[in-house]
């Protein structure tokens, strides 16, 4: 079992304890499951989108670097790992 450092602030006194295992099932429970990582990250992507979305107007013309940005948002769900995404760089407007 994992160890916890308890801090008494009316004391100022430090004790250490192992977790019990009903404090590491509800920690394990309380974590976030991978769907739930996937749908933050396509959270925060169309929230990135969305910022962006004037780029596209009729009357203006993407440069590569903005429509390559766009793209990268867009293929952010094809990444293997949730706990390591690689974000692109937003380009100067």
């Amino acid at each position: 079992m994992a160890d916890v450092e308890e801090y008494n602030v009316s004391t100022g006194k430090k004790t250490e304890r192992s977790y019990t295992q009903s404090e590491l099932d509800q920690i394990e429970a309380s974590k976030p499951t991978e769907e739930q990582k996937w749908a933050e990250i396509r959270s925060q992507r169309d929230a990135l989108l969305l910022d962006c979305d004037w780029w596209a107007s009729s009357d203006l013309t993407m440069t590569d670097a903005q429509k390559k940005y766009r793209q990268d948002l867009r293929d952010i769900p094809t990444q293997s790992d949730v706990d390591n995404i690689t974000w692109p760089s937003k380009p100067s407007d």
